[in-house]
């Protein structure tokens, strides 16, 4: 007969969470909604005060309730954002245990730009265009100013991901952004590239006007293939 794994004891905030989240599912409880009090649900479940809390605190962190001193808990409203932060936090702590998934992380990047590059030219609309050439022109003027030049150039791209229509992908940008952390810094603030930075941003924001996806594709990918050689680069030099 083969050996039968113990039964892990849990405890009584996780019951408390478990029971919970079923209600939720069930939709017993809607966004926005308060659950009951902290009181009321000692009382359905028969525990005290701290198991309740747990069991609060941790739907809070996984973005499921908010949680406001001197009100009940609310059911949150899901966001986009919020569900990517969540996977944000799992993500920067296996960079940080593990940092040989840099580059796959930076290999996820350039599969997802190029494809939103080529998504956006095919739905770029006259204003969304416009709002694309408004954040070129106040990267291009940023040239000569540290401070402003990296989240201009950050904006070029947040904007393309809008482009899209799908509010995933703004916020998988942003976290993108976050991962790649002090690389991508290093990387846009490189002595001489931001010329070539700006003449690369004008070929794919030309490519977009146009509507042609697979110029704006292409455009996108030879960008980030330069990048990724320069993170190379500075990773040897670092």
């Amino acid at each position: 007969m083969p050996p039968v794994a113990p039964i892990q004891r849990r405890k009584l905030f996780q019951e408390v969470l478990e029971r919970l989240l079923e209600r939720l599912r069930a939709g017993e409880f809607q966004p926005g909604d308060q659950l009951p009090s902290e009181r009321e649900l000692m009382q359905f479940y028969g525990v005290g005060r701290p198991a309740v809390r747990e069991a609060l605190q941790a739907l809070e962190r996984d973005g499921i309730v908010t949680i406001t001193h001197g009100e009940r808990a609310r059911v949150a409203l899901p966001s986009a954002e919020r569900v990517i932060e969540q996977i944000a936090e799992s993500t920067r702590h296996l960079l940080q245990v593990e940092p040989g998934n840099l580059d796959h992380l930076k290999d996820a990047r350039l599969f997802l730009e190029t494809g939103l590059a080529s998504r956006a030219a095919e739905r770029a609309t006259p204003e969304a265009v416009a709002r694309l050439e408004e954040r070129f022109a106040a990267h291009e003027a940023a040239r000569q100013q540290a401070d402003a030049f990296l989240p201009r150039d950050m904006e070029f791209h947040r904007e393309i991901a809008a482009m899209v229509g799908n509010p995933i992908f703004p916020a998988l940008i942003e976290a993108m952004f976050d991962w790649l952390g002090s690389y991508y810094v290093q990387l846009v603030r490189l002595p001489g590239a931001e010329d070539l930075t700006i003449a690369e941003h004008r070929r794919i924001l030309d490519a977009i006007a146009a509507g042609d996806g697979d110029a704006a594709a292409a455009a996108m990918h030879d960008h980030l293939t330069r990048a990724n050689a320069l993170y190379r680069q500075f990773e040897k030099s670092g």
